[in-house]
């Protein structure tokens, strides 16, 4: 399965709000109603907190969200 990049913003100067690493891309696996999807997003280097942007989770991933419950 390819990873889809769907943030063309830098988040290399934020910060992990556990350990204070700079974050940086990572693919993450994302689940929803049994559907899987492999999605780049900032995440520590250390902990591997996963940042998911406000803009992010209100648009695309409400959108896809709404499309998987219509099925």
């Amino acid at each position: 399965m390819s990873t889809l990049k769907v943030l063309d913003e830098d988040f290399s100067s934020w910060k992990c709000s556990a350990c204070g690493k700079a974050l940086s891309p990572k693919p993450v696996e994302l689940e929803y109603l049994g559907s899987r999807f492999n999605v780049e997003l900032p995440a520590c280097p250390e902990c591997g907190l996963i940042l998911i942007p406000e803009e992010l989770a209100l648009g695309k991933m409400a959108e896809v969200e709404r499309l998987l419950e219509d099925k």
